[in-house]
């Protein structure tokens, strides 16, 4: 068993990562409680196990004292020099005490500590592996759905999706392919927890990264994402090459990339509007697919009042105000819309309108 032992460690050093020095010395350190456990003893004792043979020894240790007060523990310089004269007070002498019938308990503790450093080792592997991905997009196969949670199967372990972190109305199959975004991975007694979400703005940001290789490149840049999952998002977007669309590279040929993203998110509509560092442009830009007239900003207060036609109105606020809310939330500024009546009556003065604004 113990020339096994040695080469089953080096064996899962090289194959797991492991170091077996680390595994060793967690052995020595169990089989001490198991001596002192099942042969009652209360005297001090090392073991050791031989690193080539695997050949385990247990050693008494005592305590060289003037006075002996346990002969368990201490032993008196004189009866210490009787054994080598090169004792002195407060050294440590070891005898070996290894019992008989030790080889069996220490085979039975030694697989066990074996069999709870590897688990311990891959928890961290997979700790370690999926706190660098926070923020990332993970694919994944739905496991079971216990108490409103879905969990999913990332191969080496498994994901939680939580009920707030669900699509609202979004149903989940067992065996179905789903992407999520790790929000979260946490060390728990059991092992890591990693917490993903379908509904976080950062998965429709992975997502189009994942879909237009101008993004990828760097080409184009994802300034700003303003999601409510499920039902509507904005998305702005920045080209660094004045030859790119960055709007167009978002949609692409015949409008595949982000049809892709939006039968992902089961339909989620998805407006790409394009940045600008100009605010009056940006926001009026924001409030796609409403046009615009004119757009009044107060930098100090970031307000803004947006202008547009009568009949554009209720496309600019959306339905129940969603759109102006989306809007807000992409360009962090508070958006108040008035019709153009509305702003004629209120005797607001309106500026041409904003040729810039993507259509």
């Amino acid at each position: 068993m113990n020339l096994e032992l040695i080469e089953a460690l080096n064996a899962l050093e090289k194959e797991k990562g492991i170091d077996a020095e680390v595994i060793l010395e967690a052995i020595e350190a169990a089989l001490i409680s198991a001596y002192k456990k099942n042969f009652a003893s209360l005297q001090n004792v090392r073991v050791y196990l031989d690193r080539i043979t695997g050949e385990i020894k247990v050693f008494s240790q005592k305590k060289v004292v003037n006075i002996v007060d346990d002969d368990r523990l201490d032993i008196s310089i004189e009866d210490a020099q009787k054994i080598n004269p090169n004792y002195e007070l407060n050294d440590i002498v070891e005898s070996e005490v290894t019992p008989r019938n030790f080889g069996r308990i220490a085979a039975q503790t030694a697989k066990q500590v074996v069999v709870q450093r590897i688990r311990e080792a891959e928890r961290a592997l997979i700790y370690n592996e999926f706190s660098n991905r926070e923020s990332d997009i993970v694919t994944g196969t739905i496991q079971r759905l216990e108490a409103k949670n879905v969990f999913v199967d990332l191969g080496k372990t498994e994901a939680v999706l939580t009920p707030t972190e669900q699509i609202p109305g979004e149903n989940y199959i067992v065996h179905e392919r789903v992407k999520a975004y790790i929000v979260e991975v946490r060390k728990t007694p059991k092992g890591p927890q990693i917490i993903v979400s379908r509904t976080h703005p950062g998965l429709l940001k992975r997502l189009f990264e994942l879909e237009v290789p101008e993004i990828h490149d760097g080409v184009v840049e994802i300034k700003s994402v303003s999601r409510e999952a499920g039902s509507r998002s904005k998305i702005a977007v920045h080209s660094h090459n004045g030859n790119v669309d960055p709007v167009g590279a978002c949609v692409g040929p015949k409008g595949m990339r982000v049809q892709t993203i939006v039968n992902e998110l089961r339909g989620e509509k998805i407006d790409i509007v394009k940045w600008d560092k100009d605010m009056n442009i940006y926001i009026a830009n924001s409030l796609s697919p409403a046009k615009v007239l004119d757009v009044q900003v107060f930098g100090d207060e970031k307000k803004a009042r947006v202008i547009v036609p009568d009949y554009q109105l209720s496309l600019a606020i959306g339905k129940e105000g969603q759109n102006a809310r989306l809007a807000a939330k992409l360009t962090g500024w508070k958006i108040d819309i008035k019709s153009e009546t509305q702003a004629k009556e209120a005797g607001v003065l309106i500026e041409e309108t904003n040729e810039n604004q993507e259509g």
